[in-house]
């Protein structure tokens, strides 16, 4: 078995073995020049004004995505909405399910515009994180799980969509078409990989 042995600048090294079986194999590394090209955390937006957040220009080889939400807010009680597009954003064909679960009751929405996040009031304090996976294809699912922080209510999110084209954008807004309700309070960012 050959390998490779790369010093670093200071100390440590790094290893690259070929396995030993027949053949070739090829390992296609990431251009970058960040630390580290794999795991891309996103420049936080402070989510306290207009009706959407989007993350645009994403690179094609994303596979999956993380939506954080750090104390969000709107003016209203629209759900929150993910969404997101190939070469511009997608509002249509999503199959979601938003479910808010408090102390006292539960409550759900089917939502075919975005990724639903199931919010009550305008007071509610949005905190946690959605997971995008890429599927298959240009095919990506949704599933996570939010707070109101501010108040005793979970909300679960899930589904799924198709997308015409390879995923460039994630856009945050609220449900309505077009939404009024403006965002007020909190911040919101992406890691993707």
């Amino acid at each position: 078995m050959s390998s490779l042995v790369i010093s670093g600048d200071t100390s440590g090294t790094v290893t690259l073995a070929a396995p030993a079986v027949a053949g070739s194999n090829t390992l296609t590394l990431l251009a970058a020049t960040a630390t580290n090209s794999v795991n891309t955390l996103s420049t936080s937006v402070a989510s306290t004004s207009g009706t959407s957040i989007t993350f645009s220009s994403l690179p094609s080889w994303i596979k999956r995505i993380t939506v954080m939400f750090s104390g969000v807010s709107t003016s209203g009680t629209s759900s929150i909405l993910i969404q997101i597009g190939a070469g511009s954003v997608t509002n249509t064909g999503y199959a979601s399910v938003g479910t808010r679960f408090g102390a006292s009751s539960g409550a759900s929405g089917n939502y075919t515009t975005g990724f639903g996040i199931f919010q009550a009031a305008a007071a509610d304090l949005i905190g946690g994180a959605i997971q995008l996976s890429n599927h298959s294809s240009n095919i990506w699912v949704a599933q996570g799980i939010t707070s109101a922080t501010n108040s005793t209510a979970n909300m679960t999110t899930s589904g799924y969509i198709s997308l015409a084209g390879t995923l460039d954008r994630v856009v945050i807004t609220t449900v309505g078409s077009p939404p009024t309700d403006t965002f007020d309070a909190g911040s919101i960012n992406i890691l993707y990989e």
